[in-house]
């Protein structure tokens, strides 16, 4: 079983569906108000936990009501939450998540607890494998790459100017398409893989600026693409640290990803192994 450490957020979701997302000053109503945990930490360690990893989570919330709403998931799943700490001066982190009837989204995030994390609250480096995203402080992702030994997975999401050394240590990156037209060219200099998403088209994997593979997901209903992302990233890192060839790693992450489109909330749509392996089978 492939040991993973995830350093990152963690939030409470509140998702509202709508027949449609507003536009700027536009107020839409009969929407359904729904709760999930959620944080793209939370939602990769998760994700990664799902398709057979042994993960921990390294994280903060806060000490109010919504912490262990936040984390219930995580605990009943066997994700070991021994390094998820507790601020007593920050609130959990929270997203408001608006879903149109198509699946598209929009998400606020109030981070709280998340931007707290600071990197004097590292006590040790990651075990095993290393992944980070962008919704901590970028001095804390910096300083918890460069303490990693193995395997290091950045998914620069949001987008934010991270320090070159993280960058150049990371063996994988991954960014959607507006992520890596903030990223540019440089992106493809960098030493690393870095696996791009194309949404509904699927998503590529490059080395040097080389297309390396390329896969499609299977056609799914979407319903809410929250939490597509995270599960992509959480697949893609446990295919390659199985040792899965290129082209058969993507074709595992897009599936994953597919799947969580498929389902509402972030952390409940989260597809396991067997759903993965499922649907791989049924397209060939």
């Amino acid at each position: 079983m492939s040991a993973i450490t995830v350093i990152g957020s963690v939030n409470l979701d509140f998702v509202a569906t709508a027949a449609s997302l507003p536009a700027p000053g536009e107020t839409v109503t009969g929407a359904t108000l729904a709760r999930h945990p959620g944080g793209k930490g939370a939602n990769q360690a998760l994700a990664a936990r799902r398709l057979g990893a042994d993960v921990s989570l390294v994280a903060r919330v806060g000490a109010d009501g919504l912490a262990d709403e936040a984390l219930a998931l995580l605990a009943a799943e066997g994700v070991d939450l021994e390094q998820c700490d507790t601020d007593a001066t920050a609130a959990t982190g929270v997203a408001l998540i608006a879903v149109a009837a198509g699946g598209e989204n929009q998400i606020i995030v109030a981070p709280g607890a998340n931007a707290a994390f600071t990197p004097d609250h590292l006590t040790a480096p990651a075990a095993g494998a290393l992944i980070c995203q962008l919704e901590l402080p970028l001095e804390t992702v910096a300083a918890a790459v460069a303490q990693a030994s193995g395997f290091v997975c950045l998914n620069l999401a949001p987008a934010a100017p991270l320090a070159p050394a993280a960058l150049a240590r990371a063996d994988l990156i991954v960014v959607n398409e507006t992520e890596a037209a903030f990223y540019g060219p440089a992106l493809h200099d960098l030493p690393g893989l870095v696996a791009v998403t194309w949404g509904a088209r699927g998503a590529g994997l490059f080395q040097g600026g080389r297309q390396l593979a390329a896969a499609a997901p299977p056609p799914v209903d979407a319903v809410d693409a929250t939490g597509a992302g995270d599960a992509f990233v959480g697949a893609l890192v446990v295919a390659f640290l199985e040792g899965q060839p290129h082209a058969a790693a993507l074709a595992f992450a897009c599936t994953a990803g597919a799947l969580a489109a498929t389902r509402p909330g972030a952390q409940p749509s989260l597809p396991t192994r067997a759903e993965v392996e499922a649907c791989l089978e049924t397209a060939r």
